[in-house]
């Protein structure tokens, strides 16, 4: 059998997978049911698309629950207490400038599965993400990007 890949995740991430889960259980799972039922009332189910549909829904849903109780079961998960200010690692808060355009940008680190960048949550894997990791406040550090290379100086760190 594979390995399964560890997941991390802050606190606030691994509640956001369990909620999710949760709700797909008690309740996206018995919506499905319904619909399935309700498809079979419309007769014979080798010619029923509702039923195909439903079917389809209910294995979609399935593979993320199973995807979901992976996910959880292999997280490790960074205490609140393991976050330091010192330096930028998952559960912080990193403001930086870019050295070469002036510009300034804040960045939550999280993981990658809590990741959203269009609300400046990077994924401790991206490159952007990895590049700044272990980085400290008044270091310049250079990340190399598809686009090219980024060159940011650390300006400040908080914990989330």
């Amino acid at each position: 059998m594979a390995e399964e890949k560890t997941t991390i995740l802050t606190q606030s991430g691994l509640k956001k997978l369990e909620e999710q889960l949760d709700y797909l259980i008690t309740v996206r799972r018995n919506e499905v049911s319904e619909q399935i039922a309700i498809a079979r009332g419309f007769g014979d189910l080798s010619e029923n698309a509702e039923y195909d549909e439903a079917k389809k829904e209910q294995a979609k849903v399935e593979a993320e629950i199973t995807r979901l109780q992976a996910t959880i079961r292999t997280a490790t998960v960074v205490a609140d207490d393991e976050i330091t200010t010192e330096k930028v690692s998952i559960g912080t808060i990193v403001k930086v400038k870019d050295v070469d355009e002036g510009e300034t940008y804040e960045y939550a680190i999280v993981g990658a599965n809590e990741a959203d960048p269009f609300n400046d949550k990077i994924s401790i894997e991206s490159p952007v993400g990895a590049g700044l990791q272990g980085a400290k406040k008044g270091e310049t550090v250079s990340i190399t990007i598809p686009a090219g290379v980024l060159n940011y100086k650390v300006i400040s760190i908080k914990k989330m």
